[in-house]
């Protein structure tokens, strides 16, 4: 019989219950051996900070065997978008082990020799641009395991909104991985999720899409936190003080746990004050005892890019492939919104792949209703099913483009070139014979983003990730400026008055409206630099300058050092991906992925007992920067943020665009994007 206390906790519980979604779960130990049962997910806890342009996310889990024998595991977590592994930490006999970044064949040796010989040992390595993929050994018979992983990344805002993703979502295209393991999705005993976010600049507002237990608090308007917990603290305490008849050594902490399943990403926005400035922010880390600093510097410009006028030609290339099972008729119906929607004398041409590419419109269209209607009865009769032949579709997309109108190409996918040409060279090569901006929507944490991202960074345009949790509306939002503005195209810039060095950036050389541009690099020596950004609009050059100063110490930003590394890295595949392999970018990767502790294609992150370290003569480069890291992170912690630099000469005359005002009306573009980010991605 339900007594009064059980019912109280039930109404104390029943506000915080989590939102499930259908769709495979990610972020699992699954043993190797799959007659074995799955181990349980115990306790997940995630602690997010964001201290301005720099987020760093601590994931710890702890899992349990029941299997009545030791067994070796995988660990598979997405990677997040421009994320950069700074540590994985397998816990030994209760002591927690960082692991150090090695050559990948020499880790795997020293697994398999640690394994043959019954000692703890774990090795995490890239799968693909999807996952990493850690192995774990042993994981005793009725025992638990602990590991934690730490991931950097660069935070930006755009158009005065900011965003964090915590990916947990399986896109559900990797079918026969998904099929080789069972999964325990469900979090028996605790999930927790923290988040604290500190801003040099004014937050009006903070949500969190489809969690309706989220906790938001701040202490100002610099200062916001958010919680989201499985276990009801104040159901905890109050079962275990005042429970009737039952002994609190029977209080187990299911009693006040809602279980939680791992299916749905968590994403988090903030939105900025209006009218705030047009700004110049810098970032930096550099020792006393060191001549050479590193630094990110993010530029936020102000609105003076106007709106654009004229015709143009919209190309849509859609997946129609068999992963878009179930979303299929809800992508039809957003095309048909979106085209309903274009001005008089715009044209449409709709292509749709799967194996093979098909014209579904038969070229360009007026886009009046007979055509519209058409092309939409076409698409319905198709269906879906088969491969992924993005190649195919692409180049049909391609052909006969007016070179006298403006053109853009609209791309959605949830999945991976899978049939005919996969090589990205191939794919940049193509884009690069044509004058035409590719729009990238990007569905799913197991989409192939480097290859998406490389395509639109050659052809001027931008991709965007979708999360089945994304707040709909501020998409649109966003969708809707890039499209209907001006852009900054050929963007460059210079850094004079001190030694400047290893320049690179995380952005594309083109600014749609509300977008940051963000530059790291190495400095030497101090003091006054001036900085000039230049670009062309509609072939007009424009300039913006101001001055900032480099400071002769800072011990603020460590994390930053991986970050340049991770960007520096990223260029070098981008180069051999196009350019093919060659003995000196190889090696200038393996150099970065070992001096700064990343993991790479060519290295993996070993945890071994402490004396194995020794005598394979790996330096503890890994556990010396984390424990850095560790004591800056907790020095922010302590201070505001305040990192604007060109107050006394502001490089930009504008405030900067905002999604609270001025941002114009949702367009038909941001129709499609609300049609599709309603889909449920699970595979039919």
């Amino acid at each position: 019989m339900l007594t009064l206390k059980r019912l109280l906790i039930t109404i104390l519980l029943s506000p915080i219950a989590f939102v499930m979604g259908d769709v495979s779960a990610a972020g699992l130990l699954t043993p190797v051996n799959s007659q074995l049962k799955p181990l349980s997910i115990k306790t997940h806890d995630v602690n997010v900070t964001i201290h301005d342009s720099l987020a760093v996310t601590h994931v710890d889990q702890v899992f349990h065997n029941s299997n009545n024998q030791a067994l070796e595991a995988i660990y598979s977590f997405p990677i997040p978008e421009d994320a950069a592994v700074g540590g994985f930490t397998f816990w030994i006999n209760g002591v927690g082990i960082e692991g150090e970044v090695v050559k990948k064949a020499q880790a795997e040796k020293i697994y398999q020799d640690e394994k043959a010989s019954g000692h703890h040992v774990a090795v995490t390595s890239q799968d693909s641009h999807k996952t990493f993929d850690v192995k774990v050994y042993p994981v005793n018979a009725n025992a638990d395991v602990k590991i934690q992983l730490v991931y950097f990344q660069q935070q930006k805002v755009d158009t005065g909104m900011g965003r964090y993703v915590y990916p947990l979502e399986n896109g559900g295209v990797d079918e026969a991985k998904d099929a080789f393991w069972s999964r325990n999705e469900t979090v028996d005993e605790r999930f927790s999720f923290t988040l604290d976010l500190r801003s040099s600049y004014a937050i009006d507002g903070l949500r969190v899409p489809k969690q309706p237990g989220a906790m938001i608090t701040n202490s100002d308007n610099k200062q916001w936190s958010v919680s989201l917990s499985s276990v009801d603290e104040t159901a905890q305490k109050l079962i275990q003080t005042t429970e009737e008849g039952v002994p609190e050594s029977q209080i187990t902490l299911s009693s006040v746990t809602n279980k939680h399943q791992l299916n749905q990403d968590i994403v988090i926005y903030w939105r900025q004050a209006l009218d705030l400035p047009g700004s110049v922010d810098l970032i930096s880390y550099k020792n006393a005892e060191d001549k050479q600093g590193t630094f990110m510097l993010t530029l936020t410009p102000g609105d003076d890019l106007a709106p654009l006028k004229g015709q143009r030609d919209w190309i849509f290339i859609l997946d129609k492939s068999g992963s878009m099972g179930g979303k299929y008729q809800t992508l039809i119906e957003g095309v048909k919104q979106g085209l309903e929607q274009l001005p008089q004398g715009d044209r449409f041409k709709v292509v749709s792949f799967n194996a093979s590419a098909q014209d579904v419109s038969q070229g360009f269209q007026l886009a009046t209703k007979e055509s519209i209607n058409l092309t939409l009865n076409k698409l319905t009769q198709d269906g879906v099913g088969g491969g992924t032949n993005l190649y195919a579709g692409l180049a049909k997309g391609l052909r006969d483009l007016d070179s006298d109108r403006t053109s853009a190409i609209m791309l959605v996918t949830d999945g991976v070139a899978n049939v005919g040409v996969t090589e990205k060279k191939r794919f940049l090569s193509l884009l690069k014979k044509y004058d035409v901006r590719l729009f990238s929507f990007v569905m799913g944490n197991s989409a192939n983003r480097p290859l998406l991202e490389g395509m639109s960074k050659v052809s001027h345009g931008f991709y965007a990730s979708i999360s089945n949790s994304d707040d709909m509306l501020g998409q649109i939002q966003l969708a809707a400026s890039k499209l209907t503005h001006q852009s900054l195209r050929d963007v460059n810039i210079d850094i004079t008055g001190i030694s400047i060095s290893d320049l690179t950036t995380l952005d594309f050389p083109t600014i749609y409206r509300g977008q940051q541009m963000s530059v790291l690099g190495h400095y030497e020596g101090d003091g006054e630099a001036n900085i000039r950004l230049t670009g062309y609009v509609n072939g007009e050059k424009i300039s913006y300058n101001t001055s900032v100063l480099f400071p002769k110490h800072d011990a603020n930003y460590p994390e930053i050092e991986r970050l340049w590394a991770y960007n520096k890295i990223k260029s070098l595949e981008s180069l051999v991906d196009y350019l093919g392999e060659d003995d000196d970018s190889q090696q200038a990767i393996l150099d970065l992925s070992l001096a700064y502790s990343i993991v790479t294609k060519q290295t993996s992150l070993l945890v071994v007992e402490g004396d194995v370290f020794e005598k394979h003569g790996i330096k503890r480069i890994n556990d010396a920067r984390r424990g850095i890291e560790r004591q800056a992170k907790q020095k922010r912690n302590l201070q505001p943020m305040n990192n604007r630099v060109d107050k006394t000469a502001p490089m930009f005359k504008k405030s900067r665009p905002s999604s609270g005002g001025g941002g114009g009306s949702v367009t038909w573009f941001g129709v499609l994007i609300l049609c599709l980010v309603m889909f449920n991605r699970r595979k039919s």
